[in-house]
C-alpha cells in the first residue's frame, strides 16, 4: 500500500508540474492556438486524474463498508468514471469542432498523466533494482 499511496501522489504531482512546464515551454516556441491547446489539454487530464484519485480514495475508505457493498461501490466509482469521461470528450470535442485549439496541442496536453504515469513507473522500478542489486 505504501508504494502505490507514493506512487498515486507522485503522479498528482507531476501533473501539475508538467502543466505548468509544458505550458510555458509552449507559450517560449509555439502558437498561442497550440499553446492553448496544451493548457486546456493539460488542465481537463490533471483535474480528470484528481476527480478519479478522489473518488477511489472515498469508495475505498472504508473496508468494513467495502466487505459488505463491494459490487455496489465499484458500479458507482464506475459510472462516475464514465461521466466524467463523456464529458471530458464533449469539451475536447467543443475545443476542436470551434476551432479554439491546434488538436496536436491539446493531445500534447492530454499526455501529461500518461508522461506522469511513465516516469513514476520508470523511477519505481529503477528503485527495485538498485534495491535488490545491494
Amino acid at each position: 500500500m505504501e508504494i502505490t499511496k507514493r506512487l498515486i501522489d507522485f503522479v498528482s504531482k507531476s501533473n501539475w508540474f508538467l502543466f505548468v512546464f509544458l505550458t510555458l515551454f509552449s507559450l517560449i516556441n509555439t502558437s498561442f492556438k497550440f499553446t492553448l491547446g496544451v493548457m486546456l489539454g493539460a488542465l481537463i487530464a490533471a483535474i480528470s486524474f484528481h476527480l478519479l484519485k478522489r473518488t477511489v480514495n472515498k469508495a475505498f475508505e472504508h473496508p468494513e463498508k467495502v466487505a459488505q457493498q463491494g459490487r455496489m461501490i465499484l458500479i458507482s466509482v464506475l459510472i462516475k468514471y464514465y461521466i466524467r469521461f463523456a464529458i471530458s470528450g464533449l469539451i475536447i470535442f467543443l475545443l476542436i469542432a470551434g476551432g479554439v485549439v491546434n488538436p496536436l496541442g491539446l493531445l500534447a496536453g492530454l499526455s501529461v498523466v500518461v508522461v506522469s504515469i511513465s516516469i513514476a513507473t520508470i523511477l519505481e522500478l529503477t528503485r527495485l533494482i538498485f534495491k535488490e542489486a545491494i
